[in-house]
């Protein structure tokens, strides 16, 4: 059974190693995209990453409440999303609620992608800061639930947890 949490760095090769991951699976993948698509630029984002995923990736995009979506083999990108969308909508004191929803009902394999918040500095603004915290914190919880969490550094991952330690 795989139960993955991918971290790091922004553009550290997160997405393409749980794609690289998820090839790995037998059967059918299921792509739990939380991106909105707000302008041009990231319009193109999510035609091309679709295309990247190819046919074996079913695309479900939820930019709110995962917990709504059941699925074996299941990709979610990126709890980091995620997390901007439900302060955006004034939501972020849901998101422990639907989290632990998301995690108790996807007991297959699954993969998630988010950021690491726990390198940088403190921001300077009390929303920011906020952010960071509600983000670390469902981190850690994803991570407590998962039997390997892998670090990306530069595109190579790092094992935190898990199969090679």
């Amino acid at each position: 059974m795989t139960r993955l949490l991918i971290t790091g760095g922004i553009k550290s090769g997160k997405s393409s190693y749980a794609l690289e991951r998820a090839d790995q699976l037998t059967g059918k993948k299921n792509f739990l995209a939380t991106a909105v698509p707000f302008d041009k630029e990231m319009k193109d984002r999510i035609i091309r990453h679709k295309k990247e995923r190819g046919p074996d990736y079913y695309t479900i995009e939820e930019p709110f409440d995962i917990n709504r979506h059941k699925k074996d083999n299941l990709i979610l990108d990126c709890v980091t999303v995620w997390m901007n969308n439900l302060f955006y909508k004034k939501r972020e004191e849901e998101w422990e609620k639907i989290l632990k929803s998301f995690l108790l009902v996807n007991t297959g394999n699954i993969i998630i992608v988010t950021n690491e918040v726990g390198l940088g500095n403190v921001p300077m603004d009390p929303t920011a800061r906020k952010y960071n915290e509600y983000l670390a914190a469902a981190n850690k919880m994803i991570a407590k639930s998962m039997n390997e969490v892998v670090l990306m550094v530069s595109g190579l991952p790092m094992w935190v947890k898990g199969a090679d330690l």
